[in-house]
């Protein structure tokens, strides 16, 4: 299983945006963790609901930046963030049909993680560049 390592290269200069980033991470590795560990029925429930409240909070923290500063792309960012929100749902509701799967858990790992380390590294990226130059101005 993939580990995902925070590192300057996800860092937006958004102490917010960062400090949730974070944990997003530390939720996707304890669950990555313990499916490698033959402990993941113990963390999936856990996990996912975490992701799924969590993601809730960071997504509407973030709109309110994006609304506060007038991002111009807001719309089209919102929808990136529903449309995961409801990827998650949906993800939990499989495995708590299912049980924690080799191909449910491939799809936690790279439907959610590369979601997130690609949604940081080019959306939430404008966002900030955009929101540090506004804020530079007022």
């Amino acid at each position: 299983m993939a580990t995902y390592i925070w590192n300057d290269m996800w860092t937006t200069g958004i102490p917010l945006m960062d400090s949730q980033h974070k944990q997003l991470f530390d939720a996707l590795n304890a669950l990555l963790d313990a499916c490698s560990n033959n402990r993941a029925s113990e963390q999936v429930d856990k996990t996912l609901n975490f992701l799924a409240n969590y993601t809730v909070k960071h997504f509407g923290d973030e709109e309110r930046l994006q609304i506060q500063y007038g991002y111009p792309d807001f719309a089209s960012h919102k929808k990136l963030h529903d449309n995961f929100k409801k990827f998650v749902s949906e993800l939990a509701a499989e495995i708590k049909a299912e049980g924690p799967t080799v191909p449910l858990i491939a799809k936690v790992n790279f439907g959610v993680g590369d979601w997130l380390i690609q949604h940081i590294y080019t959306e939430d990226k404008k966002i900030a560049e955009y929101i540090k130059s506004k804020a530079k101005l007022t």
